[in-house]
């Protein structure tokens, strides 16, 4: 009986420590597990023990995450400064990795993006910064992707949110765009008046052929300027167009 009593400490005690050793790991997390401060495995989602005091374990999570780059003072190669941020999204692929090579992967993919940025920016002209941000992106990605993957993560993509100009290079885009605007602007006046010209030109092939049509056009404006009885029209026409008249109406009266 004595026995039994002794046991009983010890027996709660297993239980305690049973308790203390139980972890939970989600579907999303991955458990990096140093038994006496020496890497020993990863450990799955679901129930898991350890020992405690000999053992600890670190929990990664290995969804996508985001880092912000805050936004930078960038000199492009033709020498304007500009302002650019950008956003990097990223997981987790070797836990071990990324607990055992560095110390905070957030901040280092951070900073090592901030750099990339301003050395493929500073390598590239203001315009085809402008006009190419995803290719522009995607070097910066290569270069990220390269050096993180020996921390365990990978790299999803490199997005640059907002690139902004100088007040002065504002002011001479916009002008460089007024002009090009103008520009078209003539362009597309000058292709109408030229086409207009054309069909006035054929028009007038045509009523040349005819003896009659040229008059018989002239008598139509004429009738369209009088459509109001209100108005007054005094011409003085040439006597060609009187005899075309009379030709039209003398078969007429024959006819009548």
């Amino acid at each position: 009986m004595e026995f039994i009593y002794c046991l009983i400490p010890l027996i709660i005690l297993a239980v305690l420590l049973l308790f203390a050793g139980l972890r939970m790991l989600y579907q999303y997390e991955r458990g990096v597990v140093f038994t006496l401060g020496k890497f020993s495995s990863v450990r799955e989602p679901g129930l898991t023990f350890i020992f405690p005091v000999i053992q600890s374990m670190r929990k990664v999570d290995i969804r996508i995450k985001t880092a912000e780059v805050p936004r930078q003072e960038v000199i492009t190669k033709d020498n304007i400064p500009i302002l650019v941020n950008a956003v990097v999204y990223f997981k987790v692929i070797n836990p071990e990795a990324v607990i055992v090579k560095i110390e905070d992967y957030i901040f280092a993919i951070r900073q090592y993006t901030q750099a990339a940025l301003r050395d493929v920016i500073g390598n590239n002209d203001l315009d085809f910064v402008l006009q190419e941000r995803e290719k522009v992106a995607g070097n910066i990605k290569e270069i990220v992707d390269s050096e993180t993957s020996e921390w365990g993560l990978d790299v999803e993509s490199i997005k640059i949110q907002e690139i902004e100009l100088p007040a002065e290079m504002k002011r001479a885009m916009a002008k460089q765009a007024e002009a090009e605007r103008d520009r078209r602007a003539v362009i597309i006046a000058s292709q109408g008046e030229l086409s207009a010209s054309e069909n006035l030109r054929k028009a007038a092939e045509n009523l040349s052929k005819s003896s009659g049509a040229l008059h018989l056009r002239t008598l139509q404006t004429i009738r369209d300027i009088a459509a109001d009885p209100s108005e007054k029209i005094i011409m003085f026409m040439p006597s060609e167009i009187g005899e075309a008249v009379a030709k039209v109406v003398s078969p007429r009266k024959r006819g009548a």
